[in-house]
């Protein structure tokens, strides 16, 4: 996993290619060592100047991400060491590091105390992300920053979004309750399950009682129907832009008698929104397209509520992804910027007077959120920007910091803008 995180691949794919029976285990691990590989790598330069070869660094790396954090550690210190030895001379690639794996590890749990005290000289080991991403979070929350990368390093929970056209979110509780299993609500349709389970499992799955979303994604759906009125049939006209795997596009369909176009340019992720609002007895028009170009799919009627979730850097779940911040680099954030920014330009045309557009990313950048907001609205008479949630910075209901001026205290980053269209 680490290497293909190294090689610039999302971990998402990669843990795809292996064996189902292994996966959890597999992720389990990764995540973890993800999540302590900052300090892992400045342990591995006090221990080794030069880097072995990319296969036993990776090896080693990872072993030193299971051991650094006595407290959290998964395996005692004699086992990750045999297992690590174990696992190079299982592999032709580092069958000839074995011994230096054994020695590194060895010195690690001797000097233990003086390698740690040595990389706390590292803000990227202190921290457990990239150098720039550290100072990018410290300028654009400059009271926030230390907060924010905590909370990235914590273990996001598994929470659901309740299908209220099939129960409600005190009967699900209540479901959960009689198997025994942990729960608390959060926001009007989410249950945060106090230990993450195979969603399988849980009760009324096979029937579409719930979705998987986090606390901050299912503020969209009623933050674009909140003050939406329909035309004579009753019936609202809405575009979820972006819209796979289609969790907002779900959401929508359950709050609201609508019409709802769920476009997305990847053809396999729609098959997966269609999947999944099958399971959940729901009916969209989704189309294969690029949000981009208009003129390839939309059939000229104007609607009632646009939902734009914008690709962005995915620097809000960075709990939930902890391969993310190891994959971006400092130049995706103008890059996806200007994506943004073309996607609200194109939209905003296809919008009633009236209407409003929400536009979110799962970032916590501001150049993908509050500037871009406020840049749209400056360069658009137009539009009005409305009261919005704004910069979500996520947290912890447990454990970590709570933003006090945020709406609920478990959920993911997430930046939302509500603009409105003025009529005529």
């Amino acid at each position: 996993m680490l290497l293909a995180v190294r090689d610039g691949q999302s971990m998402t794919p990669a843990l795809e290619d292996v064996d189902a029976q292994l996966r959890p285990g597999v992720q389990a691990l990764a995540f973890h060592a993800l999540r302590w590989l900052g300090r892992a790598e400045a342990l591995r330069q006090q221990l080794a100047k030069r880097p072995p070869p990319p296969e036993a660094d990776a090896l080693l790396c990872v072993a030193l991400a299971l051991a650094c954090a006595e407290e959290a550690a998964p395996y005692t210190a004699h086992t990750l060491v045999d297992q690590a030895v174990e696992a190079a001379k299982r592999s032709d690639a580092t069958l000839h590091q074995a011994s230096f794996i054994n020695g590194c590890l060895r010195r690690f749990l001797r000097e233990r105390d003086a390698l740690m005290a040595l990389t706390e000289k590292s803000p990227q080991a202190v921290w457990n992300h990239p150098q720039w991403w550290i100072d990018r979070v410290r300028k654009d929350h400059p009271t926030q920053w230390q907060d924010i990368l905590r909370a990235n390093n914590s273990r996001a929970p598994l929470i659901l979004r309740i299908n209220e056209r099939k129960t409600t979110p005190a009967q699900y509780l209540q479901a959960l309750l009689a198997m025994d299993i942990g729960a608390f609500p959060t926001g009007e349709h989410g249950v945060v399950l106090t230990e993450a389970r195979p969603v399988t499992s849980l009760p009324g799955f096979a029937e579409g009682h719930f979705s998987v979303q986090d606390a901050a994604a299912q503020l969209a759906a009623p933050l674009l129907l909140d003050g939406l009125t329909a035309a004579g049939d009753g019936r609202l006209n809405i575009l979820d832009a972006c819209a796979a795997p289609g969790g907002k596009t779900a959401h929508l369909l359950e709050l609201a008698d609508c019409d709802v176009t769920a476009l997305d340019i990847d053809a396999r992720r729609c098959e997966r929104i269609a999947q999944n609002l099958a399971r959940l007895g729901l009916q969209a028009h989704i189309v294969v397209g690029d949000a981009s170009r208009p003129g390839d799919w939309w059939d000229g009627r104007l609607y009632d509520g646009i939902l734009l979730d914008a690709p962005c850097t995915a620097s809000g779940i960075v709990r939930r992804h902890p391969d993310v911040r190891w994959l971006r680099r400092p130049t995706d954030i103008a890059q996806l910027a200007a994506i943004q920014a073309r996607l609200l330009a194109t939209l905003w045309p296809l919008l009633k007077p009236g209407g409003r557009l929400v536009y979110c990313t799962c970032s916590v950048f501001r150049a993908e959120g509050e500037q871009q907001a406020q840049a749209f609205a400056a360069s658009h008479l137009d539009a009005v920007l409305m009261p919005s949630p704004g910069h979500l910075l996520p947290q912890g209901s447990v454990k970590g910091a709570v933003f006090p001026d945020n709406l609920m205290r478990e959920h993911d980053g997430f930046y939302y803008a509500v603009l409105q269209k003025r009529s005529a």
